[in-house]
């Protein structure tokens, strides 16, 4: 029972970690350890930890400061100088001396991918180059808000069954690891036949009891093993990866957030002014998800031999047909950055509802889980307990 318990917690939040991390934000450059488009990424900077946060922050008041006309210079001297002492500080501050000496703020940024990774680099390049950045970075802070929103939602709806199902869980090793060896002595010393349910808890719980080393270690070994396969090999990685878009709950959600995240990454981009290879290479590089990074690879390789975007996106298998759809009908209309972003803002909304559906579901599920357990543990000891009693009043 309390490994049940156990493999629940983590699997519910390896879901809960993947759908975080599948949501749509500015995602992480390719080969960089950091999350700098993501609302609540930590990317490490010269031995400091800076919050997604600061840098959604000052994204927002960077656009603006632009969009009231003061220079890129000064604008960057000033967040400078009213950012508390940190890590963030020294970045800004080194950004700023950049700028100042004649360097693009799109290189000035580039320098530190872990903080402003390739998207956000890539689309203040095509702001500087197209003489709109303040226009750029208003569209970049509201994406960064967007996705910010979004994991916060998420976050905060999986405290609760988090808490709830490691609480359940401490408890329940807890019965069997101390409480259920006293029952044991108690039946030891009469002559009961105990049910098939008492015997089984007492077995679990010496198997808990004495062989804890194998009951604890083995989960754990099994976590590290696969730590270590998802981070050093790649068709491990690409096989778990297909896995979790098949589950049957969790990999449509999946498989939805990671459809709006390429809409609303790819269309930012388009919508900026990038060229589609370019942007598509962005895009493929920001994705968690290796199955979906190759499908977008051999979409980029169709693109760049001159046909079409939906077409390659059908045979891929990954998107919808609404989503094929909505894209044929944007190359065609010239308005592929605008559907893109429709796309992006209906799956969010329905990804929205389906995890405040999910969650609510979940939240009674897990106490009806604890309830059952509780009770089958109750019952497997008090079983017998009533049969000793029985037997002491009638030989009285």
């Amino acid at each position: 029972m309390t490994w049940a318990g156990l493999a629940g917690t983590l699997c519910f939040l390896k879901m809960a970690k993947k759908i975080q991390r599948s949501i749509p934000a500015g995602g992480r450059a390719k080969g960089s350890s950091g999350g700098g488009a993501s609302g609540g990424a930590t990317p490490k900077v010269r031995g400091g930890r800076i919050r997604g946060q600061l840098v959604t922050d000052f994204t927002v008041q960077l656009a603006t400061l632009s969009e009231a006309g003061i220079p890129v210079v000064r604008a960057l001297t000033i967040l400078e100088g009213q950012t508390k002492p940190g890590p963030f500080k020294v970045l800004l501050a080194e950004i700023t001396e950049d700028v100042s000496g004649g360097a693009p703020l799109s290189e000035a940024m580039a320098k530190h991918p872990r903080c402003f990774d390739e998207l956000f680099s890539a689309m203040v390049r095509a702001g500087e180059s197209a003489g709109i950045l303040d226009r750029i970075l208003v569209r970049l802070a509201a994406f960064r808000e967007k996705a910010a929103e979004i994991q916060g939602k998420i976050v905060n709806a999986m405290i609760y069954p988090a808490i709830l199902t490691f609480v359940a869980t401490g408890v329940v090793a807890a019965v069997i690891v101390f409480v259920i060896p006293r029952f044991q002595e108690i039946f030891d010393s009469f002559d009961v036949t105990l049910p098939d349910s008492t015997q089984l808890l007492l077995d679990v719980s010496e198997i808990a009891t004495e062989r804890w080393y194998l009951v604890f270690g083995i989960p754990v070994a099994l976590v590290i093993l696969h730590i270590f396969l998802m981070g050093r090999s790649k068709p491990y990685r690409f096989r778990i990866h297909g896995i979790l878009l098949r589950l049957p709950i969790s990999g449509s959600l999946m498989r939805q957030s990671l459809i709006g995240r390429f809409s609303r990454t790819f269309g930012t981009l388009v919508e900026a002014g990038v060229p589609h290879l370019d942007a598509l290479a962005i895009v493929r590089d920001a994705t968690s998800n290796m199955v979906l990074a190759q499908g977008i690879d051999e979409i980029r390789r169709t693109v760049r031999e001159g046909e079409g975007i939906a077409r390659t996106m059908g045979e891929t298998g990954l998107f919808d047909d609404i989503v094929i759809n909505m894209v044929d009908v944007g190359e065609e209309t010239g308005e592929l950055d605008r559907m893109l972003l429709k796309i992006a803002d209906a799956y969010e909304r329905q990804l929205d509802r389906r995890i405040d559906a999910l969650f609510k579901f979940l939240e009674p599920v897990l106490l009806l889980v604890m309830a059952v357990v509780v009770g089958f543990i109750v019952v497997a000891l008090f079983m017998p307990l009533l049969e000793i009693m029985n037997s002491i009043n009638s030989s009285s």
